[in-house]
């Protein structure tokens, strides 16, 4: 059950659990895992480089003789032990991309929504008669106040494109230290996870609801 409210936070009705997520979370530990861990892989770089002891320059020259000088016997000052020397076994620069494939991503954001909505966490806004100009309206309406906003729940906000006034909701809503905000194509797993609760303009859900339901309950 989800609460839809307005931009004053009045309870406007209340809106049951889509039935697509109907025990969408269960047993989906292991392939939410796997979601959230490419998410977090995929972006990186991969450009961490070190040198070995071949590609390091200098230290052709043998330092000293091989007998007679007491002591340790060395072929070049750009071994390992040596400053300046090569790396063994270093980062070289390689791909960190994670292949899962679409219908288990499908299935994994689909687990970690129905967690949210198990957990009443989730509530949709409407943006009807949106009329904030501030940030500390923005945090009144999420949080209570002003104080509540620096040490309440992290709250991830998402809008849609569709929607004439969510560029203007996402923008006093962005200052807020507690509050992440997103749209409805780019949200994924990690976003839903990392929050303790979501907030969906109504268009937004909307939308994600067209995209994820099964065509005949859309």
């Amino acid at each position: 059950m989800a609460q839809v409210i307005d931009t004053k936070g009045k309870v406007l009705r209340d809106e049951a659990t889509p039935s697509f997520l109907a025990g969408a979370n269960e047993g989906k530990g292991h392939v939410l895992y796997r979601a959230v861990h490419r998410e977090f892989a995929n972006p990186r770089a991969g450009t961490a480089s070190t040198k070995k002891r071949d590609e390091v320059s200098g230290g052709g020259r043998k330092p000293w003789k091989q007998k007679g000088t007491g002591r340790a016997r060395q072929g070049s000052t750009r071994s390992p032990q040596w400053r300046h020397g090569g790396v063994v076994f270093g980062p070289q620069p390689r791909s960190y991309v994670e292949d899962l494939n679409k219908k288990e991503r499908r299935v994994a954001f689909l687990a970690a929504l129905a967690q949210r909505f198990t957990e009443d966490a989730v509530t949709f806004l409407d943006l009807g008669d949106f009329a904030l100009t501030k940030t500390a309206q923005a945090a009144a309406l999420l949080f209570g106040s002003a104080k509540a906003a620096k040490a309440g729940p992290r709250t991830l906000v998402v809008t849609s494109a569709s929607e004439p006034n969510s560029a203007a909701f996402a923008l006093v809503c962005r200052n807020l230290t507690r509050v992440g905000v997103t749209h409805d194509g780019a949200i994924d797993v990690k976003d839903l996870l990392r929050h303790e609760r979501v907030i969906f303009t109504t268009a937004a859900f909307e939308a994600l609801r067209a995209r994820l339901a099964p065509k005949e309950n859309a």
